[in-house]
């Protein structure tokens, strides 16, 4: 049986978000059909109005439109920190705010060097970020990137681009990775574990 066309037409769009296949998101669009009008067009204007999102001239979180700087930046108390965290995505970068034990400033490159994919560091501006550590007169750069061959690819070279720019005295890190609150080693791959123990700590 065909559908109208208008469900149609929901359903592919709607299937293009990450992680929904043709069935969830016919019963997304089956859902909506039943809202109201008033309902309907707000929910449509929620979407529309995300072209207007600015970023923060800074980091590169979102912020609203009239504001060049986000809320942690235009922090009196966050902007006078002298530790920065580079992530790789916006969601990276709320997932440890959401943790509530760090209160510096961050850095979001929007990606991680991929030479086969054609990005390469003036695609993620890594010479922006080594300016703001200059200006920012930084001390500690936390790299919190995730643990892959081009996450790691991309934190040997924004420590070695710190180096030859004169900023040995730059405190580098890395977040640590490793086994999950819970896990159990039986069920873990052989890369997390390698991680883990790269990471240990004397007790």
């Amino acid at each position: 049986m065909d559908l109208p066309e208008k469900l149609q037409d929901a359903v592919l769009n709607i299937s293009k978000l990450p992680g929904i296949g043709n069935k969830t998101a016919l019963r997304h669009a089956l859902y909506l059909s039943k809202l109201s009008g008033k309902d309907l067009e707000r929910f449509g204007d929620s979407f529309k109005n995300l072209q207007y999102l600015q970023k923060c001239t800074k980091c590169g979180m979102f912020t609203d439109d009239n504001k060049l700087l986000c809320d942690v930046c235009s922090s009196p108390v966050r902007s006078s920190s002298n530790v920065i965290c580079v992530v790789e995505t916006i969601i990276d970068c709320l997932a440890v705010e959401k943790s509530g034990q760090y209160d510096g400033k961050y850095h979001i490159l929007g990606g991680v060097l991929n030479p086969l994919l054609g990005i390469g560091p003036d695609e993620l501006k890594i010479e922006k970020f080594i300016s703001r550590v200059f200006e920012e007169n930084i001390n500690e750069v936390i790299l919190g990137l995730n643990p892959s061959v081009e996450g790691d690819a991309t934190c040997s070279y924004i420590k070695q681009r710190l180096e030859e720019n004169g900023k040995e005295q730059v405190e580098v890190s890395r977040i640590g990775f490793g086994i999950p609150m819970g896990g159990s080693l039986e069920y873990l791959d052989s890369m997390t574990i390698n991680k883990a123990l790269e990471n240990k700590k004397r007790i």
